[in-house]
């Protein structure tokens, strides 16, 4: 095996406090007391820093007299609004931990999480509790529900707020004890959860306040991403808050809306994924609001293409960086520098403090040659512990040297910037959300007509990439069907979009689906198509 070939970020590395993430995230809330924190753009509802710092306190205080404790979990599953940051932080201030879920995941999808991660308390909206009081049906340790607002057989959320300000003091490591336990589907299969400790994520957040700073106390954000997800939950969420910045949530994608926040509030700073990238940059909507006060578009969580960026900086007049990370990171590891004149569309940027890359041969595990393609490797001190009681699935992807397998193909060039061109894992990034095609498949082979079936990623222009199925029919059935049997059972992003009837799946000898396979065909295809039609003009 050849020596490791480490490429060490360009910047010196950065303090990482040890504290727990609290503290640390609301730091500013002494000295900016009245300054506006998080306010809701749907509905004008706001807490300031000394508002959300105390409502905090009395929740943390509330779920400890409703029998919260150290390492318990508690399950949130709330659109973005400012409530999701008061129980974010109050459930990690008394050491517990946090697991977030999509909220238009299905009954089954949430009590497959809350089973999986043991959750005690669950945290909702009325809108969802009859659906979180069917997932808790499903999770046995689940023993009350909380609702922001009021609903029948659930706890109200200001029950919490009656038990004062002083909640009871917790001793808290920050390299070993858990804060939250987000789900991903890692390189492949079923989601699981992220052990992420509080370390991980102040660490995260140091190192995007290095020397490649990203955010000001000036700033206004945009938290349209959702919380629940890694990037709302850290980049946007915490890398506002430690900084004194205001985040304006926005519970639900409408362009329209979103336009009119940005113009309402004059948004500074716009964390985004392709799909938005693309509407600001084509949509016709935009040319009806003032989007002038936006110094930076930040795309992340998929691949931006170098023309689309492009043409959102020129009709937005506006900086447009990306960055890359994943989930079990917390999640950064490269960035744009948006203090430098350097872009390059076609990259993610070096690594961030504190972090070292390695691109290896996922076949042989020897590093590849200067300049060419090669799994990503990342050590640094925001990776994660692990899986969740997945001690398997944690050591194919964890290193016992600390270096997490990413299941990303890049390349580096001579200045230290990377750039992903490729996937080893086999996960499908719908406008940024994880898929995970073991789940799909399961799902498909439940239809007593499929004999066998195959998920994989195809392009889309809107999406970034969208499920297709390869089916084997057992008895007739037609293509909508195959899409409708799917749809009735997963959260609408992970929907199969299109589906294609074969005689058989491609395996290995060992019975595992190669995926690589059918997807190189779709390539091929897509490819002889495109030259089609380019000797059709």
């Amino acid at each position: 095996m050849s020596a490791p070939r480490i490429v060490r970020s360009p910047y010196p590395d950065v303090t990482i406090p040890e504290t727990p993430l609290v503290p640390f995230v609301l730091q500013r809330a002494a000295e900016l007391p009245d300054k506006p924190a998080i306010v809701c753009g749907a509905s004008g509802r706001q807490y300031t820093y000394g508002e959300l710092a105390t409502a905090v306190r009395r929740v943390a205080a509330g779920l400890q007299a409703h029998g919260i404790g150290k390492g318990d979990v508690v399950g949130l599953v709330s659109p973005n609004i400012p409530e999701f940051a008061v129980v974010f932080y109050a459930v990690t201030s008394i050491g517990a931990i946090c697991s977030t879920v999509n909220p238009i995941a299905t009954a089954e999808e949430i009590g497959a999480q809350f089973a999986d991660s043991e959750a005690v308390l669950l945290v909702t909206i009325p809108e969802l509790y009859e659906k979180c009081a069917t997932a808790s049906r499903l999770a046995s340790t689940v023993r009350e529900i909380v609702v922001i607002g009021e609903a029948d057989g659930a706890t109200p959320f200001a029950e919490l707020f009656a038990h004062g300000d002083a909640p009871a003091p917790v001793i808290i490591d920050p390299s070993r004890d858990v804060c939250v336990l987000p789900y991903s589907s890692g390189t492949s299969g079923i989601p699981k959860g992220v052990m992420l400790t509080h370390r991980n994520v102040v660490a995260n957040l140091c190192q995007m306040r290095g020397p490649a700073r990203t955010v000001e106390e000036s700033d206004v954000m945009l938290g349209v991403l959702p919380f629940f997800h890694i990037y709302g939950m850290v980049v946007i969420l915490g890398g506002a808050l430690v900084e004194g910045a205001t985040v304006v949530s926005v519970p639900r994608f409408d362009l329209e809306q979103v336009l009119g926040i940005i113009q309402s509030h004059r948004i500074t700073y716009a964390n985004v994924v392709p799909p938005i990238v693309l509407a600001f940059a084509k949509h016709p909507l935009v040319a009806n609001y003032d989007l002038s006060s936006i110094h930076t578009v930040f795309s992340g969580a998929a691949p931006l293409g170098v023309e689309l960026s492009e043409a959102c900086a020129a009709r937005l007049g506006c900086r447009v960086r990306q960055g890359y990370g994943l989930t079990e990171t917390s999640p950064v590891t490269h960035f744009h520098p948006l203090v430098s004149d350097v872009v390059d569309g076609g990259s993610v940027g070096p690594a961030v403090p504190n972090t070292e890359c390695r691109l290896v041969d996922a076949a042989t595990g020897d590093d590849v040659a200067p300049g060419e393609r090669g799994e990503l490797w990342v050590r640094g001190p925001q990776v994660m512990l692990g899986y969740f009681n997945k001690p398997e699935a944690t050591a194919a992807c964890l290193t016992d040297d600390g270096w997490f397998k990413t299941g990303d193909v890049a390349v580096v060039d001579e200045r230290g910037w990377f750039a992903i061109v490729d996937r080893v894992k086999e996960l499908i990034k719908y406008k940024g959300l994880q898929v995970a095609p073991a789940e799909l498949e399961a799902v498909l082979l439940s239809n007593p007509a499929i004999a066998d079936a195959a998920v994989i990623p195809v392009a889309d222009t809107e999406a970034g990439e969208v499920p297709k199925a390869f089916v084997v029919a057992r008895t007739p059935i037609d293509a909508e069907a195959v899409m409708a049997w799917v749809a009735e059972r997963v959260s609408p992003y992970k929907k199969v979009r299109q589906v294609e009837f074969v005689d058989a799946i491609p395996k290995s000898p060992s019975g595992k689906i190669l995926r690589r396979v059918l997807v190189e065909r779709e390539r091929a295809a897509a490819e002889a198509a495109r030259a089609g039609s380019v000797e059709d003009v």
